[in-house]
């Protein structure tokens, strides 16, 4: 088999679970080609962010240096355990070192401009996965598997320049595939590729947003037309719903592409939604499996998933969420709509969900918390004596998915009839196409309980 396997930050988060990693890999790679992309360890991301952000408001050299010898002795920890040739640590060592020297100058750089663009904000948060794919290919070379260490550059991952939340480009495949081809099937290595991270055609490096990780794997293994994409995470597989919201959530053994995207587009932690398309077009299965429960099968998502026993296999939750409404009467509904997201897309606003209603202009639209300020500042501008444009914040929006709803008479009934016993007030509702997921935006703090209450009917009930 031709495998690529992730393993996201929990499971690289210190050199024990780097060494635990590397031997899962070994195991797996001894009948089979083995491709590895990682993120960087669990917290890193969030504290190259926080010491640019920093960096960029107040000019503290001291700051720098203490945030740079944190960051060191964390890496050199991992090596100390994950690596266990003496010749093979030094190496990694220096390798580490110079990308910290290269880190530290760029830190200092923001200082003195006093200055933080989305280009730098991206190259800086690149460091995480550059830092840790060196010590994760050290340790499986040090266990006797040869392996490189590459970049998503490297690797041919070429993207569009929207940085923070950039997109490969038509021919990544086809690059990809005369990159990491050579290295599995002619060279017989373990390439371990940084996740999360691009390049554009000028060489300035970038990141995929939210889930790139999952991206920079499922787009490895179109390329290279894998048999699997496996999905290293803490837990056994995807859950009914969150386990910290209802304990009593269950274990999903199979989902459909479809089901996935949707539960993915709306809250859960399975994978990006852009993270599927690749594998989707070649029908390429990806399994979802606990890095410290390996022989849990886990969870597949693949084509051809026909079981609709559950009617409402799982549900889902986004808290950090606002609602946009804009409203008025007398106008063409089209043209409206079509400028508010002509400005919404210029400003790159995410849109998680939209309705509407055709009687008048009546358009509520739900975005990114974060989003929410500059999606306000741009619309408020199209206000007039009959447009108007307002805001809800503390959103959330709770949304039920499975494929057993097309075509099943009274699902939205019963969702709605559990919500008005409960007394939780709906503000805002819309249905996918396909009658896979019905989602509907409530207060904040009374999401968790919309998914306890809903959980409890749909699929506590089933058992």
């Amino acid at each position: 088999m031709r495998i690529v396997m992730k393993f996201g930050g929990v499971s690289v988060k210190d050199g024990e679970n780097i060494l635990h990693c590397a031997n899962l890999v070994k195991k797996y790679s001894k009948d089979n080609e083995v491709v590895v992309v990682v993120s960087a360890m669990q917290g890193v991301t969030d504290s190259l962010l926080h010491a640019a952000h920093k960096c960029y408001k107040e000019a503290s050299h001291g700051f720098i240096k203490l945030f740079i010898a944190e960051l060191a002795k964390r890496h050199y920890d991992a090596i100390e355990t994950a690596v266990k040739d003496k010749k093979i640590k030094e190496k990694v060592i220096n390798r580490i070192d110079n990308l910290l020297d290269e880190l530290e100058k760029i830190l200092l750089g923001i200082s003195y401009l006093g200055e933080l663009t989305k280009r730098s904000e991206d190259y800086i948060l690149s460091f995480g996965e550059r830092l840790l794919a060196p010590i994760f290919s050290a340790s499986l070379i040090s266990l006797g598997v040869d392996s490189v260490a590459l970049t998503g550059g490297d690797a041919g991952i070429i993207t569009d320049s929207n940085y923070g939340r950039a997109k490969p480009l038509s021919e990544v495949y086809s690059l990809i595939k005369s990159r990491i081809e050579p290295l599995i099937s002619i060279k017989k290595l373990v390439p371990v590729v940084t996740g999360f991270i691009g390049v554009t055609k000028d060489g300035n490096i970038t990141t995929l947003g939210r889930g790139g990780s999952d991206l920079s794997a499922t787009l490895i293994a179109a390329a290279i037309n894998a048999d699997e994409v496996w999905l290293w995470k803490e837990v056994d597989g995807v859950m009914t719903t969150d386990p910290k919201i209802v304990p009593e959530a269950k274990l999903i053994p199979e989902l459909s592409y479809q089901e996935a995207m949707e539960l993915s587009h709306f809250g859960a932690k399975i994978l990006h939604p852009r993270a599927i398309e690749p594998v989707m077009k070649r029908k390429i299965p990806v399994r979802i499996k606990n890095t410290f429960n390996p022989e849990a099968e886990g969870t597949v998502i693949r084509d051809g998933i026909t079981s609709t026993k559950d009617v409402v296999k799982a549900l889902s939750l986004i808290e950090k969420v606002s609602i946009v409404n804009i409203s008025g009467a007398g106008f063409d509904f089209a043209e409206i709509m079509t400028e508010v997201f002509r400005i919404l897309a210029e400003n790159k606003v995410n849109v998680v969900m939209v309705a509407q209603s055709s009687s008048e202009l009546n358009l509520s639209i739900v975005v990114d918390d974060s989003d929410y300020d500059k999606a306000m500042e741009a619309l408020k501008k199209i206000e007039n004596g009959s447009i108007k444009v307002e805001g809800i914040r503390d959103v959330a929006v709770v949304s039920a998915v499975g494929a057993g709803m097309a075509g099943t008479p009274g699902v939205a009934g019963r969702i709605f009839s559990t919500l008005g016993r409960n007394k939780i007030n709906v503000r805002m509702i819309s249905q996918s196409c396909s009658e896979y997921n019905i989602s509907f935006a409530v207060s904040k703090n009374e999401g968790k309980k919309a998914v306890k209450v809903l959980h409890d009917e749909f699929i506590k009930s089933e058992e």
